[in-house]
Protein backbone atom coordinates (compact mmCIF):
# COMPACT_ATOMS: atom_id res chain seq x y z
CA UNK A 1 0.00 0.00 0.00
CA UNK A 2 1.76 2.79 -1.17
CA UNK A 3 1.94 6.08 1.81
CA UNK A 4 -1.29 8.05 2.63
CA UNK A 5 -3.36 5.86 0.65
CA UNK A 6 -6.75 4.90 2.24
CA UNK A 7 -7.23 0.83 3.06
CA UNK A 8 -9.15 -0.88 0.62
CA UNK A 9 -11.65 -1.63 3.08
CA UNK A 10 -13.08 2.05 3.35
CA UNK A 11 -12.63 2.91 -0.26
CA UNK A 12 -15.98 4.64 -1.54
CA UNK A 13 -17.67 2.20 -4.04
CA UNK A 14 -19.73 4.46 -6.71
CA UNK A 15 -23.64 4.31 -6.45
CA UNK A 16 -23.37 2.53 -2.88
CA UNK A 17 -26.15 4.93 -1.59
CA UNK A 18 -28.13 4.91 -4.93
CA UNK A 19 -30.15 1.22 -5.15
CA UNK A 20 -31.03 2.67 -8.58
CA UNK A 21 -30.46 4.90 -11.48
CA UNK A 22 -33.02 7.56 -10.82
CA UNK A 23 -31.49 8.02 -7.58
CA UNK A 24 -34.62 7.76 -5.89
CA UNK A 25 -32.60 7.67 -1.89
CA UNK A 26 -31.16 10.69 -3.28
CA UNK A 27 -34.42 12.53 -3.75
CA UNK A 28 -35.61 11.08 -0.18
CA UNK A 29 -32.67 12.44 1.74
CA UNK A 30 -33.20 15.88 -0.15
CA UNK A 31 -36.63 15.88 0.93
CA UNK A 32 -35.60 15.25 4.65
CA UNK A 33 -33.66 18.10 4.40
CA UNK A 34 -35.83 20.70 3.24
CA UNK A 35 -38.28 19.61 6.22
CA UNK A 36 -35.20 20.03 8.47
CA UNK A 37 -34.68 23.59 6.70
CA UNK A 38 -38.37 24.57 7.05
CA UNK A 39 -38.28 23.61 10.72
CA UNK A 40 -35.19 25.77 11.21
CA UNK A 41 -36.77 28.71 9.54
CA UNK A 42 -39.61 27.88 11.99
CA UNK A 43 -37.82 27.99 15.04
CA UNK A 44 -35.84 31.08 13.82
CA UNK A 45 -39.37 32.53 13.27
CA UNK A 46 -40.45 32.19 16.76
CA UNK A 47 -37.03 32.93 18.11
CA UNK A 48 -37.53 36.50 16.97
CA UNK A 49 -40.81 36.52 17.60
CA UNK A 50 -39.44 35.21 21.18
CA UNK A 51 -36.83 38.30 21.42
CA UNK A 52 -39.74 40.92 20.67
CA UNK A 53 -41.92 40.05 23.30
CA UNK A 54 -38.94 39.72 25.86
CA UNK A 55 -37.59 42.79 24.51
CA UNK A 56 -41.14 44.67 25.45
CA UNK A 57 -41.75 43.12 28.58
CA UNK A 58 -41.70 45.56 31.90
CA UNK A 59 -39.89 43.95 35.01
CA UNK A 60 -39.60 45.85 38.60
CA UNK A 61 -36.92 44.48 41.38
CA UNK A 62 -36.59 46.53 44.69
CA UNK A 63 -34.50 46.84 47.46
CA UNK A 64 -34.92 48.10 51.04
CA UNK A 65 -38.34 45.94 51.31
CA UNK A 66 -39.82 48.22 48.39
CA UNK A 67 -37.81 51.28 49.43
CA UNK A 68 -36.10 51.99 46.37
CA UNK A 69 -37.85 50.14 42.92
CA UNK A 70 -36.33 49.93 39.79
CA UNK A 71 -38.28 48.67 36.31
CA UNK A 72 -36.71 47.09 33.60
CA UNK A 73 -37.42 46.41 30.05
CA UNK A 74 -36.15 43.01 28.48
CA UNK A 75 -33.31 44.81 26.96
CA UNK A 76 -31.73 45.80 30.55
CA UNK A 77 -33.15 49.12 29.57
CA UNK A 78 -33.81 50.88 32.77
CA UNK A 79 -37.75 52.80 32.45
CA UNK A 80 -38.05 54.04 36.06
CA UNK A 81 -36.44 54.50 39.21
CA UNK A 82 -39.02 55.10 42.23
CA UNK A 83 -36.99 55.85 45.52
CA UNK A 84 -39.64 56.19 48.64
CA UNK A 85 -39.34 59.70 50.08
CA UNK A 86 -38.06 58.03 53.50
CA UNK A 87 -35.21 56.87 52.05
CA UNK A 88 -34.10 60.83 51.28
CA UNK A 89 -33.54 61.69 54.66
CA UNK A 90 -30.16 58.87 54.84
CA UNK A 91 -26.69 59.04 54.04
CA UNK A 92 -25.99 58.69 50.55
CA UNK A 93 -23.98 55.97 50.47
CA UNK A 94 -27.69 53.79 51.80
CA UNK A 95 -29.10 55.87 49.27
CA UNK A 96 -26.68 54.30 46.33
CA UNK A 97 -26.44 50.85 48.14
CA UNK A 98 -30.58 50.84 47.70
CA UNK A 99 -30.35 51.74 44.38
CA UNK A 100 -27.37 49.08 43.46
CA UNK A 101 -29.61 46.19 45.07
CA UNK A 102 -32.80 47.17 43.29
CA UNK A 103 -30.85 47.34 40.09
CA UNK A 104 -29.06 44.04 40.83
CA UNK A 105 -32.31 42.10 41.33
CA UNK A 106 -34.25 43.83 38.36
CA UNK A 107 -31.53 42.16 36.49
CA UNK A 108 -31.96 38.96 37.91
CA UNK A 109 -35.15 39.03 37.50
CA UNK A 110 -35.28 39.82 33.72
CA UNK A 111 -32.96 36.89 33.27
CA UNK A 112 -35.39 34.94 35.06
CA UNK A 113 -38.23 35.95 32.96
CA UNK A 114 -35.91 35.59 30.11
CA UNK A 115 -35.03 31.75 30.71
CA UNK A 116 -38.61 31.35 31.28
CA UNK A 117 -39.73 32.43 27.93
CA UNK A 118 -37.49 30.59 26.22
CA UNK A 119 -38.13 27.64 27.85
CA UNK A 120 -41.94 28.03 27.08
CA UNK A 121 -40.29 28.23 23.21
CA UNK A 122 -38.50 25.25 23.66
CA UNK A 123 -41.07 23.53 25.39
CA UNK A 124 -37.39 22.11 26.91
CA UNK A 125 -35.73 21.22 23.57
CA UNK A 126 -33.74 24.36 23.63
CA UNK A 127 -32.80 23.90 27.50
CA UNK A 128 -30.36 20.81 26.30
CA UNK A 129 -28.31 23.41 24.25
CA UNK A 130 -27.02 25.87 26.97
CA UNK A 131 -27.14 28.54 25.71
CA UNK A 132 -27.02 31.57 27.65
CA UNK A 133 -31.17 33.23 27.42
CA UNK A 134 -29.80 35.49 30.50
CA UNK A 135 -27.45 37.52 28.92
CA UNK A 136 -28.69 37.91 25.48
CA UNK A 137 -27.54 41.13 23.36
CA UNK A 138 -30.86 42.64 23.03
Amino acid sequence: MAVGAAPKSSMHKPNEHFPNAHGQERAHDMNDFGDMMKQAQKMQAQMQEAQAEIGQMQVQGESGAGLVKVTMNGRHEVSRVEIDPAVLGEEKSVLEDLLAAACNDTVRRVEKAQAEKMQELGGGMLAGLNLPFGKMPF
